[in-house]
């Protein structure tokens, strides 16, 4: 199964659980940007759209139409093991059309067609939907299975506005520090590993190729230039994301590859092209299961940013109840745990640590560890009526394309 553009797909084996792994990678090109999927502030403006909140759930529709991520919604057709859509469907009498998106920027574009039921959305694409008006707030009593959901992935900066949730947590994880100990001594515990210090591996440092990896340097900076007043990676004035983009051109010279697709770095690790950089714990398994090679990884004393995908419904749903119904199903226990397991990420709902196939799998992944998971700085929107409600006076996230696409070119 060759990688899809823009997304991160292939089947590997981690900790003897076969499963495939996928991510989303933000579309780096102009040619993959909408202008209008692209902006945050100028998609919907900065004002909150007035979206109604469904109050019941009734008979299901007979369809229901998603956009998702390669592994979020299987149905057998990848592996005849891993169906979870035509249990659903039996159950609801809902048939599922599924859409694969490929970026979150073809997501927010596809999601403003009004075409679509729902959205597997991650961070970087979440208040886009919001503010554009293209997804509704949802009662999250019409969703029984959501009261177990970890409470630190409710009413996140990402998710929610005000309070009010916009939907259902799904999965989340971390990006980690990630080194090969027989050519980087010692135990790391900074990201100065690839930011200051990274002329030490020159040309053997790799970094996730997206605008959104803009936030890693701004955590990085938060924690080691305090002058520059950074309280939040996501929330960036233009002196702080010039400061954000300085750093990134100085590491640049001695970046030897930009990922976005995990198999390149797996192999980057084993050939010995790569020894240091920004990973997911489920890359880190699958090169040490593999035993080419062994790594480490750690989450380093300046925190780390990290995902948590939604799943959102359309303000334009043409089959809210069979959506609502998919909600509630995908993240009940025994079907989130499949989900995790196959596309290598932690459940949101906790109940599913109970009904993995490798009973270690969620201390793997910190399912359960508050700690852990609160010290992450989840992927989040840059707007310019900035996320951490410190002002109007952000960089939104079309400036942050802007400024990657000029850091690659």
């Amino acid at each position: 199964m060759e990688p899809a553009p823009g997304r991160l797909s292939g089947f590997v084996k981690s900790l003897g659980v076969s499963m495939i792994i996928t991510r989303p990678a933000v579309a780096i090109a102009a040619a993959l940007c909408l202008v209008a999927a692209c902006s945050s502030s100028k998609s919907g403006g900065e004002k909150l759209p007035n979206v109604p909140v469904q109050k019941s759930v009734g008979a299901g529709e007979g369809t229901l139409n998603i956009i998702a991520w390669a592994g979020y919604a299987e149905d057998g057709s990848d592996d005849p093991k891993v169906d979870w859509v035509h249990p659903f469907e039996q159950q609801t009498g809902c048939s599922v059309h599924v859409k694969i998106g490929n970026t979150s920027d073809e997501m927010v574009a596809l999601m403003k067609t009004g075409q679509y039921d729902g959205v597997s959305a991650s961070g970087d694409a979440t208040l886009r939907l919001i503010y554009g008006g293209d997804v509704a707030p949802v009662d999250t009593s019409l969703v029984p299975n959501y009261a177990t959901v970890s409470d630190f992935l409710k009413n996140g900066a990402w998710n929610s506005v005000k309070g009010q949730m916009y939907g259902i947590p799904h999965g989340w994880g971390a990006n980690l520090l990630m080194w090969d100990p027989k050519r980087v001594p010692g135990n790391l515990d900074s990201w100065s590993a690839v930011f200051d210090q990274s002329s030490q591996y020159k040309g053997h440092v790799t970094a996730y190729d997206s605008p959104i990896y803009i936030a890693d340097a701004a955590l990085y900076l938060k924690a080691t230039q305090p002058d520059l007043g950074i309280k939040n990676p996501y929330a960036l004035t233009e002196k702080q994301l010039d400061a954000a983009m300085s750093l990134l051109q100085t590491q640049k010279a001695n970046v030897g590859e930009y990922w976005s697709d995990y198999t390149k770095e797996v192999q980057a690790f084993e050939a010995g092209t790569s020894s240091v950089g920004t990973t997911w714990q489920v890359i880190a398994n699958t090169i040490n299961t593999d035993g080419k090679t062994t790594v480490k990884t750690v989450l380093p004393k300046e925190g780390a940013t990290g995902w948590s995908d939604t799943w959102m419904i359309s303000s334009k749903a043409k089959h809210p109840n069979c959506m609502y119904k998919w909600m509630n199903y995908i993240i009940s226990p025994s079907v989130n745990a499949q989900v995790a397991e196959w596309f290598g990420e932690a459940p949101a709902q906790t109940k599913a640590c109970d009904e993995t196939t490798d009973k270690n799998f969620c201390a793997t992944y910190k399912a359960l560890d508050p700690t852990f998971a609160k010290s992450l700085a989840y992927w989040t929107t840059p707007r310019k009526q900035c996320v951490d409600g410190s002002g109007d006076n952000c960089t939104d996230y079309s400036e942050w394309v802007t400024k990657w696409q000029a850091l690659k070119s």
